[in-house]
């Protein structure tokens, strides 16, 4: 099948009610057939609902249709995107280990992957997705995640996939790409070799601003490269905490498998049922709205380029972009409607998001609805000069998230602010 009847279709087989629209199970805990059947379930002889923490109907049918859109074997929601950064990583490392990440994310990834996870013990080291040669030097016996953005946020890059996951398969390393800008309808990285798709589904999946979710995708066979593989250890080690279980001696997806039976059940960052509902209904039209928000990205972009009061603008689609080449290659559907421009002060950067009317100024992305936001004073005012800098975050960048009002109305609001 085809994206648009995937979104619609994937993952929900009519139960007993025969519904058309996928129900909300908005329930904590669910009954067994008796104590065998319990025993059965706990002890993973058979697979069914237990407690909503672990699995729920509705998050099942949304696990599965966005898995079934970015080509993957399985996935696992989460009550936030930082939720799904931080289990993907404690699915792999522990104190000792270190991951490798992109120098241009999300803020919140670089304060998670730079301060929190260093309480944890586990260091991360970061790279230029534009240079990943660096990675050579970086990755030791103790490296167990490469970590990057397929779209960064927010100075608009786009990663070097092939070499990356080259050189991540020449050493057993697994990557994990945050797909969240893209979304799968842009990209997916599972096809280009990667091994985890991550999103923040509070974004362009439900595009409307309506919840806060997060949710992990692995890639089909996985278990060929976490099996045998020393760095892995864990997932190959009878688990003491599950009755000794052996992840890859089961015909499940493990990496999944794994991150429900220790992280869900153990830190318990799972989505409500209504969240996972809201996220179907956004999937349904997520193909549409994304042509759309490209559509409207590329026309701003133009126009900003245009305009004497802006020095730079980053958006992959423009000819004149350094990552032009790489996004008619990994981006061949549109470029997200997430793009940065820069001029000339901090203080002219401020009186620009001041004065637009049509964009809000909100540290969100994706919604259907215009967001403007100036990162160095909110989403990256946290890190230091030189992170700034090696984000690709100047004092006077400012990011917009475009939505789906018309693309005229958007560049007169912008005109009347800029001339302001």
């Amino acid at each position: 099948m085809q994206d648009k009847t995937i979104a619609i279709h994937a993952g929900y087989d009519k139960d007993v009610q025969a519904t058309m629209a996928v129900p909300i199970y908005q329930s904590t805990a669910y009954e067994f057939r008796d104590a065998e059947h319990a025993a059965n379930l706990f002890a993973l002889k058979e697979l069914g609902n237990i407690y909503t923490r672990l699995m729920n109907p509705t998050t099942d049918v949304f696990e599965k249709r966005f898995a079934a859109l970015e080509g993957g074997e399985a996935a696992i929601a989460t009550a936030s995107g930082m939720a799904a950064i931080f289990n993907t990583i404690a699915n792999v490392a522990e104190a000792g280990d270190n991951i490798i990440c992109a120098n241009q994310v999300y803020g919140g990834t670089s304060t998670l992957t730079a301060h929190t996870i260093k309480r944890f013990g586990i260091e991360a080291r970061y790279f230029d997705v534009h240079d990943p040669k660096q990675l050579e030097t970086l990755i030791d016996e103790k490296s167990k995640l490469i970590l990057f953005e397929s779209i960064t946020n927010p100075s608009i890059d786009v990663a070097d996939f092939d070499h990356i996951v080259a050189i991540a398969e020449k050493y057993g390393v697994l990557t994990a790409v945050d797909n969240t800008v893209a979304t799968p309808i842009l990209c997916k990285p599972l096809e280009l070799g990667c091994d985890l798709s991550i999103h923040s589904t509070s974004k362009y999946t439900t595009g409307q601003g309506l919840a806060i979710g997060g949710i992990v995708v692995e890639r089909k066979a996985l278990v060929d490269k976490i099996k045998g593989n020393a760095r892995y250890a864990h997932f190959n080690e009878p688990d003491a905490s599950y009755h000794g279980l052996i992840y890859t001696d089961i015909p499940l997806p493990i990496f999944s498998l794994r991150m429900r039976l220790a992280l869900l059940r153990d830190l318990g960052a799972t989505p409500s049922p209504f969240n996972s509902w809201l996220f179907i209904q956004g999937l349904e039209h997520l193909p549409l709205r994304m042509r759309q928000h490209s559509e409207n990205g590329m026309a701003i972009a133009e126009f900003l380029e245009s305009h004497p009061k802006v020095l730079k603008v980053h958006y992959p689609g423009l000819k004149s972009d350094s990552n032009y080449l790489d996004a008619k290659k990994y981006l061949p559907n549109g470029c997200s409607g997430l793009l940065s421009f820069e001029v000339a002060s901090f203080e002219e950067a401020a009186k620009i998001v001041d004065h637009t009317e049509l964009f809000s100024l909100v540290v969100n992305i994706g919604d259907s609805k215009s967001i403007i936001t100036h990162p160095a004073s909110t989403t990256h005012q946290q890190l230091s000069k030189e992170e700034l800098e090696a984000a690709g975050v100047s004092n006077g960048l400012i990011r917009l998230s475009v939505g789906l009002e018309d693309s005229a109305d958007l560049i007169e609001d912008l005109k009347r602010s800029l001339e302001a």
